[in-house]
C-alpha cells in the first residue's frame, strides 16, 4: 500500500491537533462553568429572591420601608433543623411572631454544641412560600457569618429583619397571612481539637 504524501500527512496531523485543543478547551470550559455555578445561583437567588431565598438590606433600606408600612400585620413563623452528623441542639426562641409589615423586628435562635470537639458551622436559609423571599429582608443576621461552639456552649443568636411593604402590591402574596423563616445549620469546617490548641 502506498504511504500518504508528506504534505497530506502533515495537514491531517493539524486538524487533528487542532480538534483536540479545542476538545480540551471545552472541557476546561465546562469545568470552570461548573465550579461558578453554585456561586453565581446564590448570586441570582439573593438578588431575585428566587427560590424562597431571602433578602439582605441596609438600615437605609429599613428606614424606607418603615416610612410606607401602613400598619398591616402578618404573622413570621421560624424552623430551625441540623444536617446529619451536627450535633447541635438548634431552635428558635420563638415560634412565631406577629408583625407590621415594614417595620423592623427581631428574631432569636439559640444554638448548642453537645458534640466532644469545637464546631464551626454555617446556617443556610430560605422562607415559604416561595415568593415571599424577595419581601422577606435580613439586616443583621447570624447566618451572614460561621459560628464557632466550643463543647457544652450555647449561644443566642439575633436575627434583625422586616417584611416589605410592597409585598401588599403583589398579586402572587394575595392570601398569604404567614411567611416561614427557616435555617438549617452545616459543618462549615472539619472539627477542630481542642487538645491541639492546648498543646501549642
Amino acid at each position: 500500500m502506498a504511504s500518504q504524501p508528506a504534505p497530506l500527512h502533515d495537514d491531517m496531523t493539524r486538524r487533528n491537533a487542532r480538534v483536540g485543543l479545542m476538545a480540551a478547551a471545552g472541557a476546561l470550559a465546562m469545568l470552570g462553568l461548573g465550579y461558578a455555578a453554585v456561586p453565581l445561583y446564590q448570586m441570582f437567588c439573593q438578588v431575585t429572591g428566587f427560590g424562597g431565598t431571602t433578602m439582605k438590606a441596609t438600615e437605609d433600606d429599613a428606614a424606607r420601608a418603615a416610612a410606607v408600612a401602613t400598619g398591616q400585620k402578618i404573622s413570621v413563623r421560624f424552623d430551625a433543623s441540623t444536617s446529619a452528623g451536627m450535633p447541635w441542639i438548634f431552635k428558635p426562641t420563638d415560634a412565631t411572631q406577629t408583625v407590621t409589615i415594614g417595620q423592623r423586628d427581631i428574631a432569636t435562635y439559640t444554638a448548642r454544641n453537645d458534640g466532644s470537639e469545637p464546631i464551626t458551622g454555617v446556617a443556610t436559609f430560605n422562607v415559604t412560600p416561595e415568593q415571599a423571599g424577595k419581601y422577606f429582608n435580613k439586616i443583621q443576621c447570624f447566618c451572614f457569618t460561621e459560628q464557632t461552639l466550643a463543647p457544652g456552649q450555647e449561644i443566642t443568636m439575633p436575627v434583625l429583619y422586616y417584611v416589605d411593604p410592597a409585598m401588599l402590591d403583589d398579586p402572587n402574596m394575595a392570601g398569604v397571612q404567614q411567611i416561614t423563616l427557616s435555617y438549617t445549620f452545616h459543618r462549615a469546617k472539619e472539627p477542630q481539637l481542642a487538645a491541639l490548641d492546648s498543646t501549642n
